[in-house]
């Protein structure tokens, strides 16, 4: 499973996004395409898509603990390796 997040993306990008993927929410990807696909999906991704897109991508391995996540730019969540787990953190609002 892939799921690609982004705080901006490129029309040309976001287009070609649609072609693979579910769109539930504005720049919010989900897909179950393949580990192959996948790759050329984030390479996709990584050449065409400028920093400032702000891009967090969720693709699942098989390795513990079962996902990666990667990004492109700065994004609005922030992420945490603790032992080699990667975690998004989650602000609390009052």
């Amino acid at each position: 499973m892939l799921v690609v997040v982004a705080n901006n993306l490129p029309p040309a990008v976001r287009g070609r996004m649609k072609l693979w993927f579910v769109e539930p929410r504005t720049n919010v990807f989900v897909s179950g395409v393949k580990d192959s696909v996948a790759k050329t999906v984030i390479d996709y991704l990584y050449q065409h898509c400028p920093p400032e897109s702000g891009v967090m991508i969720f693709r699942s391995t098989s390795r513990p603990p079962g996902y990666e996540i990667r990004t492109i730019g700065p994004t609005k969540k922030k992420l945490l390796e603790l032992s080699g787990l990667q975690l998004v953190i989650e602000t609390l609002k009052n």
